[in-house]
């Protein structure tokens, strides 16, 4: 399991840059992070309970608060804050972006909802 070397939270481009140990890099959007929360709440409690979060793409970050040696929570300014990223999800999340982002616009585009900009 791939282990952070560096974490910095960008809150004017709304972004979290996380570097691995194994080399890798990625920039995680806020909004990225919001609607990809590891949380109940998000996720459901089994296949097919997922909520489809929507209007998040002006959310930012309070605050990133480390979990023992193996994950963040991360304090959302819209008041989420449940949900463990887990460093092999962060980098689920980074490895996977362009894919994982095209299925959340696919999902907003079959229930007719336009996406006001790229992420």
């Amino acid at each position: 399991m791939p282990h952070p070397t560096a974490i910095k939270l960008r809150t004017q481009s709304r972004l979290l840059a996380i570097t691995f140990d194994d080399g890798s890099s990625f920039e995680l959007p806020f909004e990225y992070l919001r609607v990809y929360s590891p949380s109940a709440e998000v996720r459901g409690h089994g296949p097919g309970q997922e909520t489809l979060q929507l209007g998040k793409h002006t959310v930012g970050i309070k605050s990133l608060e480390p979990t023992g040696h193996y994950a963040l929570r991360i304090v959302f300014d819209d008041g989420h804050d449940s949900g463990l990223y887990t460093w092999s999800y962060l980098h689920e999340l980074g490895s996977t972006h362009a894919q994982k982002w095209q299925q959340y616009l696919d999902r907003l585009n079959d229930l007719g909802i336009t996406y006001p900009t790229k992420v």
